[in-house]
């Protein structure tokens, strides 16, 4: 039996992500680099590594579809989509009760309503500010003197929180130190940021309506803060699990594979045959 093999490819502006999958389902192979300058040859490192893991040939994949910031500059792409889109699919097919999408990435972040078979029905974003993303997180970790990887698990620790209130990522900073020369604990500092982050993609996701069960992806999901944050502001369970870091890549994939049952019947039929692929 011959197995429909797809590639998506999440091009994002930190990571990017690649997932070969098969038949739309079964997922061989996940990779992810840090995104440079050169989109597609990070692409292509991560779509080789994936294709070594899995142990296929690049001629052995079917169909390859990128989304992500970068998606327009990968060259060996048979399609792109948008993030929205494919992190929603992909969201779905881990979590198929998802009903409501939280993409919190590194620039911005984006909030989605979805339909029973994971079709965007409305979708807002925040405005391509660090202040709405990870970025924002980023640069508090650089004034803390933190790795960005630990700062989830040290505001777990935070008692009482210091909100702050600037919106900028830029004047952060005088905001962070000021509160530093008030000998303020880090992990409260810290838990301000994420609450910070929090009540600006909340705002986004409200937008679109906020309905049972919500599915957060991105970057942040491998932050243990921002979850428990968002579940008590929401007041209910948010799905965060570390394979939804690759929804996006996921989301394509699936994506290329309807797209290529579709083309196939198309031709199929095309040449006077009533066979269908799917």
């Amino acid at each position: 039996m011959i197995y429909v093999l797809t590639a998506g490819i999440d091009v994002g502006t930190r990571n990017t992500k690649v997932v070969v999958m098969e038949e739309g389902a079964k997922i061989l192979a996940k990779t992810v680099l840090k995104t440079s300058f050169d989109f597609n040859k990070t692409a292509r490192e991560a779509f080789t590594a994936a294709l070594s893991i899995a142990g296929l040939g690049e001629k052995e994949i079917d169909y390859i579809v990128a989304t992500g910031f970068g998606r327009y500059r990968v060259e060996f792409r048979d399609i792109n989509v948008t993030d929205i889109t494919a992190h929603s699919r992909g969201a779905k097919a881990l979590f198929p009760n998802t009903k409501s999408i939280l993409d919190i990435g590194a620039g911005n972040s984006r909030a989605a309503k979805v339909d029973e078979k994971g079709r965007v029905v409305k979708f807002r974003s925040t405005e391509k500010c660090a202040a709405g993303g990870g970025g924002f997180l980023e640069k508090i970790a650089f004034y803390t003197g933190f790795d960005v990887s630990e700062i989830g698990e040290v505001a777990l620790r935070s008692k009482n929180p210091v909100p702050i209130s600037t919106v900028c990522s830029v004047f952060a900073e005088s905001e962070v130190i000021n509160l530093v020369t008030q000998e303020v604990p880090m992990e409260d500092i810290l838990m301000g940021a994420h609450l910070s982050v929090a009540g600006r993609v909340l705002t986004t996701l409200k937008q679109v309506g906020i309905e049972p069960e919500v599915t957060l992806t991105g970057g942040l999901v491998l932050n243990p803060a921002i979850p428990k944050v968002l579940e008590e502001k929401l007041g209910l369970k948010v799905n965060a699990s570390s394979e939804l870091f690759y929804a996006g890549a996921i989301g394509a994939a699936y994506l290329g594979y309807r797209r290529l049952l579709k083309k196939r019947e198309v031709e199929v039929v095309g040449k006077g045959s009533s066979r269908t692929y799917a």
